[in-house]
């Protein structure tokens, strides 16, 4: 069979139909023109409106986001302040000075030791108890001790026995003063509660010459330990606020004497505190409140 050569007329149909292919594919390509730049110029605010929003509703979104964030942030801040507050310090190890009476030293040829005896366990020790009952005057000051153990968490440790033991306004250490050797104030015992704290009821103690004013402390695992030094897992010192030291002494009678004595010293000079750390010294120090004339409340963490 001879084939034949395509017609004129086939040539004419191939044409055609390849002009409608792409007749068709140019219809194609400009719809999707119109459809790109419809996106472009109206689909932002399309999604926002199925977002939920006008371009208004927008700011007051991005302002609702910036409160949010800057309320987060806050609660951010908060929980680092509390986790700050929480945290403790390991009380630095302080000598127990020449006045202790806690049975490491003598006064008059005989051991002094005040934890032998039945009254030392008060919350009250502006007085003597026993042979006298004086009640040393000064400054009210009631001070809450809280113990933790810097180990675990500074969770608080309840049982233990706290000694505490100063100086009255004179400067002067009752069972050694020359003029109070029969007095036992300003000493006293007390067993930390479930919330490892005590409270003192005492006076702002005095600044006496070569030392900050200060409140010593012996730390015992119970009460029956606290009966001699050998047995305290903690001997320290606190020290006064120096604002306050120097808001007392310069108003509250009977204190004229510390005024010349604090001049003269701070916790960087003295003897005991000035080998402590800045950390050591500010947990070292009561936070207190309160005036000369109705007396000072406060508080302080000791860290074991």
């Amino acid at each position: 069979m001879t084939r034949q050569r395509p017609s004129d007329h086939d040539h004419g149909l191939q044409n055609h139909l390849e002009a409608i292919v792409r007749q068709q594919r140019e219809q194609r390509l400009s719809e999707r023109r119109q459809m790109l730049g419809w996106l472009i110029s109206g689909g932002a605010a399309a999604t926002l409106v199925a977002c939920g929003g006008s371009s208004d509703e927008s700011s007051s979104s991005s302002t609702s986001s910036s409160s949010s964030s800057s309320s987060s942030s806050s609660s951010s801040s908060s929980s680092s302040s509390s986790s700050a507050s929480a945290s403790c310090v390991v009380d630095p190890v302080e000598t127990n000075g020449p006045y202790p009476s806690d049975g490491s030293n003598s006064v008059n040829g005989s051991v002094s030791n005040v934890l032998s005896e039945s009254g030392i366990v008060r919350s009250d020790i502006r007085s003597s108890f026993g042979s006298s009952t004086t009640t040393a005057p000064g400054v009210p000051l009631q001070l809450t001790i809280t113990l933790v153990n810097t180990n675990s968490s500074c969770a608080v440790l309840s049982g233990y026995a706290l000694y505490i033991w100063h100086c009255n306004r004179s400067g002067e250490y009752s069972l050694y003063g020359s003029d109070i050797l029969h007095e036992n104030y300003l000493r006293g015992v007390q067993v930390t509660d479930s919330n490892g704290q005590v409270t003192f009821t005492t006076i702002f103690p005095a600044c006496y010459s070569g030392r900050y004013p200060h409140i010593h402390i012996e730390v015992y695992r119970s009460l029956t330990e606290a009966t001699i030094y050998s047995n305290a897992v903690l001997t320290s010192q606190m020290a006064m606020p120096s604002a306050i030291c120097s808001t007392v002494f310069d108003n509250a009678t009977g204190y004229s004497a510390s005024v010349t004595n604090f001049a003269a010293v701070t916790t960087s000079t003295d003897n005991v505190f000035s080998s402590s750390t800045a950390a050591q010294i500010a947990a070292q120090t009561p936070s207190l409140s309160g005036d000369v004339t109705n007396g000072y409340t406060g508080t302080i963490t000791v860290g074991i």
